[in-house]
């Protein structure tokens, strides 16, 4: 048997994923599990979107489209745009990719040539930084804290640049702490990543899903982000892997390559699918969902809060909620994982979040019922009662 590649043997695992597969274990032997880890709304797809799908089959769409996806559902990405923020986006510069993973490979193979580097924000979205690592480029994490948001600013990856440094990456609402990023600090981030001749990435995986503030698009501030969005969480297909990329007009040819060798064509139905999930019609559907996440955050938040969980900074998007456990633990992976097997709730340990403050936090997904929500909590009462 040959030898496995040091690429492949040097990739951090995602614990979640562990913890998920353990619960899995525990459900089969007949426990009651409190799904709070993984990252997927409890919704399933709108039942108006998965007609669509059907529909595109009885059809028989199920050809290869364009590497940079149906023409029409490029489009129909253009006029969201337009109908949302009031944006004229060409077409032409919005690429359909197989999930918004898809169009970070692409961002990150178009932009960086190996041995350069991209910062990232720690903590952040464990496999942003993972797939860097495949295409052997650089991260360098940024350890950010409740004074900017838990986002980049500036002033901070002025710091951090140096000369392998091609671009800076941010997520705006963010995962793992749900925070967004202002658009005055944005707009500095802009300036001073353009300054340094480099690129920023900007991950909008979770719009349309925030409370309280104005939804925005990096896209107002500037025309020369990559700007990366999903169909996977607002829009509830998490399993019809699509996401696009709106990105400079001078890059659209190069990332065409890109996308003909990686992936060929984005998967048919769900293009079909998905210009379903565009319409207007559909959006007060997904609307109605957002609403219900709202719910579930306003009566989670106060309630951890009480339990003795530190919350410097109030998610003001994505659906979930970094909480510090420090009063609980110096060693939040192994109390989450004790937390499961004696009380059947389901976290996510800071650690897979990056390195900073990684072993005082933890992650909770407000993706379940309020019923379920407040089962959770009596449960990590108890826990913490019995600790």
């Amino acid at each position: 048997m040959s030898s496995i590649s040091k690429r492949a043997k040097n990739l951090s695992p995602f614990h979640v994923m562990d913890i998920l597969a353990q619960a899995k274990i525990l459900e089969k032997q007949g426990k009651t599990i409190c799904h709070l880890e993984i990252g997927e709304p409890d919704f399933s797809t709108a039942e108006v979107i998965i007609d669509s799908g059907i529909e595109a089959l009885k059809q028989c769409k199920t050809h290869y489209t364009p590497a940079l996806g149906l023409p029409e559902l490029r489009q129909a990405v253009a006029e969201y745009y337009q109908r949302k923020f009031s944006l004229n986006i060409d077409a032409q510069r919005i690429i359909i990719t197989p999930g918004a993973s898809g169009a970070l490979q692409l961002a990150l193979t178009c932009l960086l040539d190996a041995g350069d580097n991209v910062l990232l924000a720690d903590p952040g979205y464990p496999c942003n930084r993972n797939i860097a690592q495949v295409l052997a480029i650089e991260t360098v994490a940024v350890p950010v804290d409740a004074g900017s948001f838990y986002q980049l600013d500036a002033e901070t990856v002025a710091k951090y640049w140096n000369s392998k440094t091609r671009a800076a990456m941010v997520a705006t609402p963010s995962n793992p702490t749900g925070t967004i990023l202002p658009e005055e600090q944005l707009r500095a981030l802009c300036r001073l990543v353009e300054s340094r001749n480099g690129s920023l990435i900007v991950d909008e995986i979770y719009q349309g899903l925030v409370y309280d503030v104005k939804d925005y698009t990096a896209l107002n501030i500037s025309d020369d982000c990559f700007v990366i969005n999903s169909f996977s969480k607002y829009f509830g297909m998490t399993g019809w892997r699509l996401g696009w990329m709106v990105v400079p007009e001078d890059y659209v040819e190069a990332i065409d390559r890109i996308a003909q060798n990686i992936f060929l064509a984005p998967a048919t139905v769900s293009q079909y699918a998905a210009l379903t999930a565009l319409k207007a019609e559909t959006q007060e559907i997904l609307d109605s969902r957002r609403d219900v996440f709202k719910q579930r955050r306003d009566y989670l938040l106060p309630a951890l809060k009480q339990l003795g969980f530190g919350i410097a900074v109030k998610p003001q998007g994505a659906f979930y909620i970094y909480a510090n456990c420090e009063r609980f633990t110096d060693d939040s992976f192994n109390w989450v994982k004790k937390l499961l097997l004696e009380q059947g709730v389901a976290l996510t340990p800071g650690i897979d979040f990056g390195e900073h403050d990684a072993a005082k936090h933890c992650r909770f997904a407000y993706t379940q019922s309020l019923e379920k929500l407040e089962q959770a909590v009596d449960k990590i009462a108890t826990f913490i009662q019995s600790s």
